[in-house]
């Protein structure tokens, strides 16, 4: 079992959503982990804009896993997004962004949360997977493709 797969739900793999930028997206993703971990919108979204203001989370091909640190959450948590329509990401390749991965940690996370972007990079780096990803018809779907993934 991946690191991954434990982070996802149904309530948290949101398919073939769009959004006009990408503090439209941070701010739906706010409100999911409000609704699914009860934190505090204005917090999550803080977090991960102030994240992203110190450069992009973009990884190229499409890929982009934004990530903050969260005082008072106990594990992480995570978000899956599969966009209708790819957001400009100031990605290194100049590439919009389809596929983004929310990633929040507790305040204090270090190792852990270093382990979790290192899986989540293999993951999006498997060219395979990321075709599979675009495939895949329901949240629950692409949950299993995820838990059978192993880096």
């Amino acid at each position: 079992m991946n690191l991954i797969a434990p982070l996802l739900t149904p309530a948290t793999t949101l398919l073939d959503v769009s959004f006009s930028s990408k503090k439209k997206l941070f701010e739906h993703a706010a409100e999911v982990f409000a609704k699914t971990h009860g934190l505090k919108a204005p917090d999550v979204f803080s977090s991960l804009f102030e994240r992203e203001r110190l450069g992009s989370t973009a990884l190229g091909y499409g890929i982009a896993i934004p990530h903050g640190r969260i005082k008072g959450l106990q594990d992480a948590a995570g978000a899956f997004y599969r966009l209708s329509t790819p957001l400009e990401f100031d990605a290194p390749d100049n590439q919009p962004v389809s596929l983004c991965f929310v990633l929040l940690v507790p305040k204090d996370a270090n190792e852990a949360h270093l382990q979790i972007l290192g899986e989540l990079a293999q993951l999006f780096g498997d060219e395979s997977m990321r075709a599979r990803m675009f495939e895949a018809a329901s949240p629950s779907e692409l949950i299993a493709l995820v838990a059978a993934w192993s880096g």
